[in-house]
């Protein structure tokens, strides 16, 4: 037991989560018991909200680096928190009440320590104003920097319930990368006894936790990182190539209608961060609006159309996870297990399993926890965690000195 652990009974939680594809808020009502190895998290509802039109059109604006004032900013914070806080009203209807909200909120900036893991430099769209007292300088921080929105403080106080948020800041903090933060979370629920399992999460943003047999000092060979792009790029293909019509390439439907340049996929590797050795994250900052631009570029000269454009796309999801695996793991897994919204992308998945031939691509539903929900179930865990005084992060992951607790409290009224 920690030295600050309180001793752990069945306690209905609900974990809340806008990824960077800002898709909606996933809300997830569970049950937990237990503490680590004897972990339990039952699923008692999950949904997704859908964000209203114009609060994520102003939410890809931000993520995208579109200058606002502080009063923009914050009147975003405040709009994000009040609907994470209706998600969290709403999830509860027909169930007992849940003691605890563990909130990721909506990530819109991430750097990593020192730029390290991003594979580009961010600098200001504009100058500063020039005086005697500010001048323009270049600011390289030890410290990685990642910013959500939807605080946690006013989400408590709309619903009455305690709300643990701001999960990054304190990984952060001593050095780490502060993301990613859900494999300690897979290690104790997705861990097997004798096979090896990459837990691959495909969001906007693709993440890996390669997670060994489960004995002998098995937690510190656990290995985790940002694969690089998972729907981001895919998504604002489809919103480009159908002019607004579509957001999504539903099942991979559209995609699986074209054919992959292969020399395309192979020149798109050549990427920096692809070969940065973990640990790494990256967002949208890298794989956006830009670097998409840059595709379409670059695809000019192969006169693609939107079907091969769009599998091209999509193999360079499922080629840069694999290349991350054969680049960076000790030993390949004997299962792969997807989660996140990529999972449902038929497309996607059948490349996968191609390029990693006999390995099975398995969705995490298919041992017992729930793909679309895996990652709110998470921070519900984390904030659980937090309550009982465990650490949440796993330093092999995000490249932290150590251990440490994750997320700040903020009490409700309840």
């Amino acid at each position: 037991m920690h030295p600050t652990e309180k001793v752990a009974v069945p306690t209905r939680i609900i974990g809340l989560i806008s990824g960077t594809s800002v898709d909606g808020i996933d809300a997830a009502l569970v049950e937990i018991s237990g503490t680590e190895l004897d972990l339990k998290v039952e699923l008692l509802a999950g949904t997704t909200y859908p964000y209203p039109a114009e609060l994520r059109e102003r939410i890809l604006a931000v993520g995208a680096g579109v200058a606002i004032s502080m009063a923009e900013l914050a009147e975003i914070d405040d709009a994000i928190a009040q609907v994470f806080a209706q998600a969290a009203q709403n999830i509860q209807i027909g169930h007992q009440p849940a003691t605890l909200i563990g909130s990721h909120g909506q990530t819109v900036y991430h750097r990593p320590p020192a730029d390290r893991g991003m594979g580009n430099k961010s600098t200001p769209d504009s100058p500063l104003p020039s005086t005697d007292a500010i001048n323009r300088v270049s600011v390289h921080s030890p410290l990685g920097y990642s910013l959500q929105l939807g605080r946690g403080e006013l989400i408590a106080h709309l619903t009455g319930i305690t709300t643990v948020s701001n999960f990054r800041v304190a990984d952060i903090a001593i050095g780490g990368h502060g993301a990613p933060l859900v494999p300690r979370v897979d290690a104790y629920l997705l861990s097997h006894p004798e096979e090896g399992r990459c837990i691959q999460n495909i969001g906007g943003i693709g993440n890996v936790a390669y997670i060994p047999p489960r004995h002998g000092d098995w937690l510190s060979k656990i290995r985790a990182w940002d694969t690089g792009p998972g729907n981001s790029l895919l998504d604002l293909a489809v919103e480009h190539l159908s002019a607004g019509a579509k957001t999504y390439d539903e099942n991979g439907n559209w995609a699986a209608s074209g054919t992959p340049c292969d020399p395309l996929v192979e020149q798109w590797l050549n990427q920096d961060y692809f070969h940065l050795p973990p640990p790494k994250s990256t967002g949208r900052e890298l794989f956006g609006v830009t670097y998409l631009h840059q595709c379409l570029k670059d695809a000019q000269a192969y006169q693609l159309s939107p079907a091969d454009l769009l599998a091209t796309l999509t193999e360079l999801t499922a080629a840069s996870i694999v290349h991350s695996y054969r680049t960076f793991l000790p030993e390949m897994p004997q299962r792969v297990l997807l989660c996140g919204g990529g999972s449902r992308n038929l497309y996607l998945k059948q490349r996968l399993q191609v390029l990693l031939t006999s390995i099975p691509v398995w969705t995490t539903d298919e041992v017992g926890l729930s793909a679309d929900f895996k990652e709110a179930i998470a921070f519900a865990v984390l904030a659980y965690w937090r309550h009982l005084g465990i650490p949440g992060n796993l330093p092999t992951a995000t490249g932290a000195p150590r251990e440490v607790l994750l997320g700040e409290i903020h009490q409700g009224q309840s």
